[in-house]
């Protein structure tokens, strides 16, 4: 997000309001105007001086403060996007009847830019009758609400209804500053499977062999599909401290081995499979049981085994109908240019190779694709169509991928 922007942060009356703080931040740090609209039951969890310091603007609830400036109006006709972090199954319920008691309810109904919601609430009142009729009808209007994630809630409770991260909110809003339409609710019903990361193969309990790949473009990826109504399952590697994103059901895996287990297990189900992980080609053949140390007993070589391509043995095992319920396979690949041909010409003969819908692909090297937050690259399909991808963020990226792997679905 490197234009500046007018962002409404709304704040509703739940325990998460001080996560809002984060939020604030993290949208000013990137250099956006950002003001505050909490409600009033909001500043009995989080003062407004402390929203003002954060903000560096005027902090008010209700519509007779400036009236002169009629803010109620003004604040929603003039913001580029609308976020409202924590949004209470209360605030949901005004927002849907159309209420403009406030100054939040009121910008709400004058915004004409992308609104988006992260719910923070009970597990019960999330799944209420009236929450998910309220939640409905907002998408159907073109809001975007996000899954909440599922943890720790308020005293000794646990379930779906926290909060997001502050980090996976202003991601999202990143990405709806840059392309307002990435989060349409289109997803529902389909059963998603996506890995992501590096493998690590063990060589004795201290080292290991393994790769560059962060898994940020696989959790974006995750992210998005989740975020558009799909029910995702991500079998993650080495991912850095990643966040798990909100509503996904992350498996932790570390080998290869361990991935193609995953997947195997899990692909029975889904109806798309998403093999972004960075899946080491080869395994040491022994594994020390203890720490190799310099010396007269250290190994002059290693000797490498082949691990099983999980993407190709994918695609075989539904050509034999053991994986009835799936309707897309779409694999990855890191490539570099050689003296036998260009990044693309490796990459068209490997989707030739694997057999599955779509590949994507990234030319890859020094602060290219690994370990960055930026992307770029190719989507190759089977039918013969390449698409380029153009440089931006990874989540951008992903709404494209998913874009696809969605006309992937419907076709």
């Amino acid at each position: 997000m490197t234009d500046r922007k007018r962002i409404v942060v709304g704040v509703a009356g739940g325990i998460a309001a001080y996560k809002a703080c984060t939020v604030v931040r993290q949208l000013t740090e990137a250099g956006h105007e950002v003001k505050v609209v909490p409600t009033e039951s909001a500043l009995k969890f989080v003062g407004a001086a402390t929203f003002e310091a954060l903000s560096g603007q005027p902090v008010h609830t209700g519509v007779f403060e400036s009236v002169h400036e009629v803010p109620h109006v003004r604040i929603g006709q003039q913001a580029d996007l609308v976020v409202v972090a924590p949004a209470t199954a209360d605030l949901l319920a005004r927002a849907v009847a159309g209420r403009a008691d406030d100054l939040l309810t009121g910008t709400l109904l004058t915004a004409r830019c992308p609104v988006l919601f992260a719910p923070a609430m009970h597990t019960e009142m999330w799944f209420h009758p009236a929450t998910v009729d309220n939640v409905a009808m907002l998408r159907s209007r073109g809001a975007v609400v996000l899954e909440p994630a599922s943890g720790r809630l308020t005293g000794a409770d646990t379930g779906p209804g926290r909060l997001p991260e502050a980090e996976e909110i202003t991601t999202l809003a990143g990405l709806l500053l840059e392309r307002p339409d990435a989060l349409p609710y289109d997803l529902s019903g389909v059963k998603a499977l996506v890995t992501a990361g590096g493998t690590r193969e063990p060589l004795d309990p201290v080292r290991f062999i393994g790769n560059r790949s962060s898994g940020k473009q696989g959790y974006a990826v995750a992210r998005v599909m989740a975020q558009r109504g799909a029910e995702v399952t991500l079998v993650a590697g080495n991912t850095s401290g990643l966040i798990d994103p909100a509503g996904v059901n992350v498996v932790h895996i570390g080998s290869a081995t361990q991935l193609k287990e995953a997947v195997t297990k899990l692909a029975s189900e889904a109806n798309v499979l998403v093999m972004a992980a960075a899946v080491a080609d080869f395994r040491p053949a022994q594994v020390a049981t203890a720490k190799i140390k310099k010396g007269a007993s250290e190994p002059s070589s290693i000797e490498l085994i082949r691990n099983d391509d999980v993407l190709a043995d994918a695609v075989r095992a539904r050509a034999e109908g053991q994986l009835p319920n799936m309707r897309a396979i779409v694999g990855f690949a890191a490539e570099t240019g050689d003296e036998n041909g260009d990044v693309l010409f490796h990459a068209r003969a490997k989707l030739k190779r694997k057999g599955c819908e779509m590949l994507v692909v990234n030319a890859v090297g020094e602060g290219k694709a690994f370990e960055v937050d930026h992307n770029d690259g190719w989507m190759l399909g089977a039918d013969g169509t390449e698409t380029a991808l153009e440089h931006g963020s990874k989540t951008l990226m992903a709404s494209r991928i998913v874009d696809a792997i969605g006309a992937l679905l419907n076709g």
